[in-house]
């Protein structure tokens, strides 16, 4: 049996806004905590915005938490939001000081699991334990590659990477690049 993950797909507009994240990366937060407000300026009829997980082995839980993510797909992609954001919300709690010291380094990938569950109200361990979850992880990373994508954000628009935004830039910056 296959496992199926949900696609992370919102609004069904022409202009594609896709975005390659790292759920623990700072500038991924920022980027993603503006999603629902690019959806309400441009209109669900107008964008459709998608996510894609681009783990990065310097946030060292990243593979844990971009795998807990896509279980919690496998029961919809609203599941997977309420994650992506209790991650937001709780960045701290999964993300090493500098990358390499303080308190997450005592911690065990199981401790790492259940704070995704107790933060976001999911529970995702059914998915998460079944070893073909890792084709929707393993599907991530190739389209990823594929793109040339390495960091994350990292924006594309209508298929081609966008250089020019930034998690920085305010939602009307981004919209600006759906109409050219």
């Amino acid at each position: 049996m296959n496992q199926h993950a949900d696609v992370l797909v919102w609004g069904q507009g022409p202009a594609v806004f896709e975005v390659f994240l790292e759920p623990t990366c700072p500038f991924s937060v920022r980027a993603f905590n503006k999603f629902d407000a690019l959806l309400a300026h441009a209109g669900e009829e107008n964008i459709t915005l998608k996510i894609r997980l681009q783990s990065q082995p310097w946030h060292l839980y990243s593979g844990l938490i971009v795998r807990y993510i896509l279980a919690a797909a496998c029961e919809s992609k609203t599941a997977a939001r309420q994650v992506m954001q209790a991650v937001a919300d709780h960045r701290e709690e999964f993300e090493f000081t500098d990358h390499c010291t303080g308190p997450n380094r005592d911690a065990t990938p199981n401790q790492i699991l259940e704070r995704l569950k107790t933060y976001s109200g999911v529970d995702a361990m059914a998915a998460f334990d079944r070893p073909d979850l890792q084709n929707a992880i393993k599907w991530h990373c190739k389209y990823a590659r594929q793109n040339g994508i390495h960091v994350s954000p990292t924006f594309m628009v209508n298929g081609l990477v966008q250089p020019d935004i930034s998690s920085g830039d305010d939602i009307e910056q981004w919209a600006s690049f759906l109409k050219r």
